[in-house]
């Protein structure tokens, strides 16, 4: 696991994207601090850039980082809940442009997984997540499903956990709005 974190790593450092196992399925990451890495997932997806993409984070420090405020009640379902989360906040800073959508939010998940957490620290910076599919595409549950145009596209595929077959459904979303109100867009 170790080597694989440091090309990983050494890949996204340098502006490069990554194909990855996460807490839920394989996904296409990259350094989501930089614009043309974030770029390069968008034509490997051929996904529109007004859909915008999740960000991994290793803490709740690092998501004060890129957020302008997290709401209590955010914090504590962070803190507490078992299953894959990814919460969408308000008011995204320190983000380039194209990652941020129009309404200025952005979608950040801490992942309950050794390998991102540790991919993710050794950066210092989030990373981001899209399926490992091309845009309207299914969503593999296997390494062995992700399509060779995607395996061809990215500059580094982990070897970790190849082998793995996803029992995982994707994370649940939520939207915490500015009053504590919880809006429930995937379950």
């Amino acid at each position: 696991m170790l080597d694989d974190l440091k090309k990983a790593n050494e890949v996204l450092q340098n502006g490069g994207t990554i194909l990855y196992p996460t807490d839920t399925i394989w996904g296409i990451g990259c350094d989501a601090t930089q614009p043309k890495a974030i770029e390069k997932v968008y034509k490997i997806k051929f996904r529109k850039p007004e859909k915008s993409l999740i960000l991994l984070a290793d803490s709740l420090d690092m998501i004060e980082k890129y957020v302008e405020d997290i709401p209590d009640i955010a914090r504590e379902l962070v803190e507490s809940y078992r299953d894959p989360l990814t919460i969408i906040y308000n008011k995204a800073r320190k983000l380039p442009k194209n990652l941020i959508p129009n309404d200025g939010t952005i979608a950040i998940r801490i992942p309950k997984d050794e390998f991102c957490i540790k991919l993710i620290g050794m950066l210092g910076k989030p990373i981001t997540s899209t399926s490992a599919n091309l845009s309207g595409d299914p969503t593999p549950i296997s390494y062995n499903k992700i399509s060779k145009e995607i395996k061809e596209a990215v500059d580094y595929i982990c070897n970790f956990k190849q082998f793995r077959i996803n029992t995982i459904k994707p994370s649940t979303l939520l939207r915490v709005n500015d009053d504590g109100q919880i809006q429930i867009l995937r379950n």
